[in-house]
């Protein structure tokens, strides 16, 4: 049987205390969010919003719920109630329905955007110029905290390829940085990166990343 426990520990012991362990708990039933929380684990990483509402209306309410995957508008009401953070927001469309569904409901969202860096075609997000034009406008969107970016690397076990896609997340935050006087309506602390996975954390790790997400090391292969 994986030992959950064991590989929080481990995970704590080796990440940097200025790194956050997002533990992808999607696939994974509640009894094993709950042998992780026991280990001291309090964020949870989710990718399907039926998923998430059952979990967070059984488990502690202590329990910080990330939002990591591709979210459509009609499951707002299942994920906003209850994640204190969309890491994946991912089109304009998507952004301007938070906002809306936080005008509506009294929340402000916490969110990331989520930059295309991989190869792959199949995976989601902005372009570095899609990003670029839409953070002036920040302040259009007061119901919405954008507090940083996030990005799946191309899935290989080419390092270079990987430290490629890592890179211009970075650099594109550092850019944004640069600017941020002209952005009045990103928040003071904005740049939190979350980048790497199970496969690619350590890179992620050394490369800046801010936020890691990691499940199947902590939970072993998905269970359903």
């Amino acid at each position: 049987m994986h030992d959950i426990a064991t590989a929080i520990r481990e995970l704590k012991e080796e990440l940097p205390s200025n790194v956050k362990l997002v533990a992808v708990s999607k696939f994974h039933p509640a009894e094993a969010v709950m042998e992780a929380y026991n280990a001291g684990q309090r964020v949870f990483g989710e990718s399907r919003p039926q998923e998430l509402a059952a979990k967070a209306a059984v488990l502690p309410g202590d329990i910080s719920w990330h939002f990591i995957g591709h979210l459509q508008t009609n499951k707002l009401k299942l994920v906003l109630p209850v994640a204190s953070m969309v890491e994946s927001v991912d089109s304009l469309h998507l952004l301007t329905a938070i906002d809306r569904w936080g005008k509506e409901n009294g929340k402000v969202t916490d969110v990331l955007l989520e930059m295309h860096i991989a190869s792959e075609d199949t995976k989601q997000g902005f372009s570095r110029e899609e990003i670029l034009s839409l953070v002036p406008r920040a302040q259009d969107y007061p119901n919405v905290r954008i507090s940083g970016l996030m990005g799946m690397a191309t899935f290989t076990d080419d390092e270079t390829v990987i430290r490629r896609d890592f890179a211009a997340l970075v650099a594109l935050r550092d850019e944004i940085r640069t600017g941020i006087g002209d952005y009045p309506g990103l928040p003071a602390g904005f740049g939190i990166l979350s980048f790497g996975m199970t496969h690619d954390y350590r890179i992620a790790v050394e490369m800046g990343a801010d936020i890691v997400r990691i499940g199947t090391l902590i939970f072993g292969e998905r269970a359903y």
